[in-house]
């Protein structure tokens, strides 16, 4: 399956700033409202179903000249085009 990337934003920000774009999403996601996100002129608007999957990894990256290791957290909600969602079980899920 192809790949298409229709939005895209990195940049280094506070803590502070991170978690309260964090808190937008969850509050459009509770509120069962489409998650709108623009960028330095790109924008884009989508509407998770009420069950998406959604996927957490932590992860370390070794270069193989032996440097530094870098370490991300990534958070990810994925449905198929025209999945209500309405399908899955109880999150066995904790975040402390």
């Amino acid at each position: 399956m192809a790949e298409e990337v229709l939005f895209k934003f990195e940049q280094d920000m506070d803590r502070s700033d991170i978690a309260n774009s964090l808190r937008t999403v969850a509050d459009s996601l509770e509120a069962g409202e489409p998650i709108s996100l623009e960028a330095g002129g790109d924008s884009v608007t989508v509407s998770p179903p009420p069950r998406p999957t959604f996927e957490i990894k932590a992860e370390r990256e070794t270069s193989s000249s032996g440097g530094d290791a870098e370490r991300s957290i990534e958070f990810e909600l994925e449905w198929d085009e025209g999945d209500d969602g309405s399908a899955g079980g109880d999150s066995g899920l904790t975040i402390e």
